[in-house]
């Protein structure tokens, strides 16, 4: 597998992020370590993963997924081999969000002992809280990564003028700048990154892993009726959101595409993505080893222009 710079994190990665908001949600912890475990056969280094996964499912109190792979990473002694990003910031209870200092440096503590790790390779700011100092949150940082507990730093769910600012503090300041960007971002939701995030990414330099990479499930093709909406507890809210005109072009689009390389709806998006000039990896999550032998088609699934071509006229 060749392996990406992520900005100038100095990290390299796959061209591919496994998604790990499934892992101990919708994965038990047995399928979790099994997709890991072929995650790593198929060559990628490379997880995803946030202090809230999964908090939103009744009886959890998040850190769930980063408990999961904290467990593997301690079965499996492969702690060298895999690049793992985790994030600070959203809800995890009433006294605990955001981004001040004493929030991140008690978060990441908790981070570290479910990861069971002395470090975080790649640490992003779930979403902008603009209570707080960018000041004070990148100097939060600029202390983990002295003692080695961060290598680098990224924001996620970032404006492009937030982002911006950010990147002025650090140079004004002295101190870590956002070397990876976040943004949710597919074929079917283009405009809001293309428009202004992405000139700013390829300007400075700054590795992009996009969320939603698959839309949810839709661009499997999993969803090409309302009577699909029962496939999956979220199924409902995806028909309601792609199934119509545009998302059925996409979906038509990707069959054919998919048909010409023997490859798959799933396959073709993502490998969309990771043709793309400005993105280093997307990220799309798997609950069975099948699912993410899908995923890292996509890797090795090499796009002609003219298939390019097509799916951004039927995407624009």
């Amino acid at each position: 597998m060749q392996l990406r710079n992520l900005g100038r994190s100095g990290l390299q990665v796959a061209p591919l992020c496994l998604g790990g908001n499934v892992f101990g949600w919708t994965a038990t912890e047995a399928a979790s370590f099994a997709v890991l475990d072929a995650l790593i056969d198929a060559g990628l280094n490379f997880v995803d993963t946030a202090d809230v996964y999964s908090v939103w499912v009744p009886g959890h109190r998040g850190g769930e997924s980063e408990t999961v792979i904290g467990n593997w990473l301690h079965s499996r002694g492969r702690r060298k081999d895999l690049v793992i990003a985790t994030k600070v910031g959203s809800q995890m209870a009433s006294d605990r969000k955001g981004l001040s200092a004493a929030h991140i440096a008690r978060s990441v503590e908790d981070s570290l002992r479910r990861l069971q790790t002395d470090h975080i390779d790649l640490y992003f700011s779930h979403s902008d809280d603009t209570t707080v100092p960018l000041e004070e949150t990148l100097g939060a940082y600029q202390k983990l990564i002295d003692v080695g507990k961060i290598r680098a730093v990224g924001a996620s769910n970032y404006t492009a003028a937030r982002l911006a600012q950010a990147l002025e503090v650090s140079r004004k300041s002295a101190l870590p700048r956002y070397e990876v960007l976040q943004p949710h971002y597919n074929l079917y939701a283009r405009a809001e990154y293309e428009s202004e995030l992405e000139p700013l990414c390829l300007k400075e330099q700054i590795g992009v892993i996009t969320y939603f990479a698959l839309a949810s499930g839709f661009l499997t093709g999993k969803y090409r009726t309302a009577a699909d909406a029962a496939k999956s507890a979220r199924g409902k809210g995806i028909v309601e959101k792609f199934l119509n005109a545009r998302g059925l072009k996409i979906l038509a689009a990707l069959d054919d595409v998919a048909k010409r390389h023997r490859s798959s709806p799933a396959s073709v998006a993502l490998a969309w993505q990771i043709a793309r000039p400005s993105i280093t990896a997307p990220i799309a999550s798997a609950t069975t080893v099948q699912q993410l032998n899908e995923l890292v088609a996509a890797t090795r699934l090499n796009l002609e222009k003219s298939d390019i071509e097509q799916l951004d006229a039927a995407s624009a």
